[in-house]
């Protein structure tokens, strides 16, 4: 009977340790949109295409291995994730047993005025002890469920900044290279303009043309001018922003060939809206944090019940070494103990509650979250549509600007018109090359940010090495090496 009741006792305890206080996690319902506004694109996402697929410019895969190798944030990512896959193991295991070992030796002896009659005697000891908390409330399990959740969280927050950086690396090369046809558009205003201005103050100096000609062409070489000195600054600039990115200190960047709107893909399917839950690592990232959010409930409401503890300890004690081989050397002992808070319940129900509280915060975050994703989708979508159409006005705008000018100049030499209606013209095609160049750059931008939008980019498998050797000219021109760097 006895027997029995012990095993009824045990089977009780382990059938309540079984049990949760908080429920299983469930994704809130989500009313997400059944397609995209802005695509009536069919076929598979266009995320799902590699990045070194997307990005052909042989010196920009270059760039972004390089980023991938050597980026510091990147870095930082990697080793929170490493972090996070130790803490799991750390939590995990407070759901096992606890086996400790101990030993010592000691020789000694007391006073002989206290305790008359003493002698020098030595003592030896070495054992093991063994506790072990119950898992009553699934105290330690939802722990450990937070944790691997803070894992998965760390995975997807390392992506979410790989595909961050890969978006930057070409957002950024494409600025330097869009400022590189900008300083050359100025470049060669400035020396058309140098050239004229020449030509005007020789036909001045000759009693031809006025002086207002003279200093209306002058004006326009200092603006010309000063744009060079612009853009050579923003160049600069933006090639020493990329250099951080890639892990390095300022300095130049290689150039491939001249990226144009006709080499990036015709058509861009961004797939079913519901893809963007598993793809996006942001997405990702704010619901594995909400998973581990709901399972701390879990822990905070187990600290208000009462913990059941195991221990047993096994040891041998004796005066000599010898001894300690005795049967009559050895101590044991088992034992049970149970806890239960009572005065500070009230501290422990608030902890609960302010857990529940962080919980909900995160359900909040996790919806904005997706709310921006689908915004940033939304808005690479329309971007990529209007400024394919604003750039193919931008370029007739230029190529009639050239030929104003063209003619302005023709009827200027012939004394048709002032120099005036030169000058607007001029004014006009030089601003109209400059603005087409930056509406480009605008259009293939926005191929990257529905790339980044859509969750695509952020795997490394396979990618190829390609553009190599343009960065080691580089390196080589800067008296680089691994070992400065």
């Amino acid at each position: 009977m006895k027997r029995a009741s012990v095993l009824w006792t045990i089977g009780l305890v382990f059938l309540v340790s079984g049990c949760a206080l908080t429920p299983d996690y469930e994704r809130p319902e989500l009313d997400l949109p059944e397609k995209w506004i802005y695509s009536a694109e069919k076929g598979e996402s266009f995320a799902n295409i590699a990045w070194w697929e997307i990005y052909k410019d042989e010196a920009l895969v270059g760039l972004i291995n390089t980023a991938l190798e050597q980026n510091q944030d990147l870095a930082v990512a990697l080793a929170r994730m490493q972090e996070s896959r130790y803490l799991v193991t750390f939590t995990r295991a407070e759901q096992f047993p606890f086996l400790n070992a101990f030993g010592d030796a000691g020789r000694g002896r007391q006073s002989k005025e206290s305790t008359p009659g003493s002698v020098t005697k030595s003592n030896f000891s070495f054992g093991a002890n063994l506790s072990f908390e119950i898992d009553l409330w699934r105290k330690y399990a939802r722990a450990t469920e937070a944790a691997r959740a803070d894992l998965l969280s760390t995975e997807a927050a390392y992506r979410s900044v790989t595909i961050s950086l890969i978006s930057d690396v070409a957002s950024t090369y494409l600025l330097v290279r869009d400022l590189d046809s900008r300083l050359k558009i100025s470049r060669r205003t400035f020396e058309g303009r140098v050239e004229r201005f020449q030509i005007i103050l020789a036909r001045f100096e000759e009693g031809i043309e006025p002086e207002l000609d003279v200093n209306q062409a002058d004006i326009q070489v200092a603006i010309a001018e000063a744009a060079v000195a612009q853009f050579e600054r923003e160049v600069a600039q933006a090639e020493n922003a990329l250099r951080v990115l890639l892990g390095y200190f300022p300095g130049p960047i290689p150039r491939g060939e001249a990226i144009t709107i006709r080499t990036w893909p015709p058509s861009v399917p961004a797939g079913l809206p519901s893809e963007l839950l598993q793809r996006r690592p942001d997405i990702v990232e704010a619901e594995q944090t909400l998973i581990a959010e709901t399972a701390r409930i879990g822990v905070a409401q187990a600290m208000r019940f009462p913990a059941l503890s195991l221990t047993a300890e096994v040891s041998a004690v004796a005066e000599g070494l010898t001894d300690l081989n005795s049967t009559d050397a050895g101590e044991w002992n088992v034992m049970a103990g149970i806890f239960q808070p009572l005065f500070n319940s009230g501290q422990l129900k608030a902890q609960m509650k302010a857990q529940r509280a962080r919980t909900e915060q995160a359900q909040h975050r996790y919806i904005e979250t997706l709310q921006n994703a689908f915004r940033e989708v939304e808005d690479s979508l329309v971007a990529i549509e209007t400024l394919k159409r604003e750039f193919e006005a931008r370029k007739r705008q230029v190529a009639s600007a050239s030929n104003a000018a063209r003619l302005s100049q023709a009827r200027y030499d012939g004394g048709v018109v002032d120099y005036l209606e030169v000058i607007d013209s001029e004014r006009t095609l030089f601003g109209a090359e400059l603005v087409a160049s930056s509406t480009q750059r605008e259009a293939l931008t926005a191929f990257i940010s529905l790339y980044k939008a859509l969750g695509g980019g952020w795997t490394e498998e396979g990618a190829p090495a390609e553009g190599d050797e343009a960065w080691d000219a580089i390196e080589a021109e800067d008296g680089m090496s691994d070992e400065v760097m």
